[in-house]
């Protein structure tokens, strides 16, 4: 299992730009949604954003019910913000693509399997996505291949793990695993000529 650029350790991970920076918009009961919702990705383990799929998602874990339309519209859109800020800050939480495509939340007790198994898994579910402000107030999207952000703690557990082992810690989302060839290509985004 070749893991090129996994030797960086984990403040240089951290290093990275979150998907959304702290701003001082954030409510007072933010650390404390933030800290529900972390908890809940890491007892989960791997759930979508806000996406309908087949993980839990932290928009209806913060809203309490499922959510019809878009969560900006909703009454706990801002805590659902201020969860999914919080959430993605944390050092704890690769934000990427895995399930179906959509923003996904894999809590770090899960990476070294993920990182163990990553050729099974559809090609660039595991590159790190963020998003950060610029000077002049545009969003800029980032991508960084998988296994470019991996902590060198993380790739050193991953090496150790057994195929076996691995496929344990993941029984729960086998369905990933599905694709032994790096999964389906994504949908292209072209129109039609």
């Amino acid at each position: 299992m070749g893991l090129p650029g996994a030797g960086r350790d984990r403040h240089a991970a951290l290093a990275m730009p979150p998907t959304r920076r702290a701003s001082a918009t954030r409510g007072v009961n933010a650390p404390a949604i933030g800290r529900k919702a972390l908890a809940f990705v890491k007892r989960e383990g791997i759930v979508l954003q806000a996406a309908r799929g087949r993980v839990p998602n932290l928009a209806e874990f913060v809203a309490g019910a499922p959510i019809r339309g878009s969560w900006w519209g909703h009454p706990k859109g801002k805590a659902i913000f201020d969860a999914a800020n919080f959430v993605e800050d944390s050092g704890d939480v690769l934000v990427c693509r895995l399930v179906d495509g959509k923003v996904t939340f894999v809590h770090r007790r899960l990476w070294p399997a993920l990182v163990h198994l990553a050729d099974r898994f559809p090609k660039g579910g595991l590159d790190q996505i963020s998003e950060e402000h610029t000077a002049s107030g545009r969003h800029e999207r980032r991508v960084t291949p998988c296994p470019r952000w991996v902590p060198a703690d993380v790739a050193g557990q991953a090496a150790r793990l057994s195929e076996a082992s691995a496929e344990k810690q993941l029984a729960n989302w086998s369905w990933l695993l599905a694709y032994p060839t790096g999964g389906p290509a994504r949908p292209s985004r072209r129109t039609r000529p």
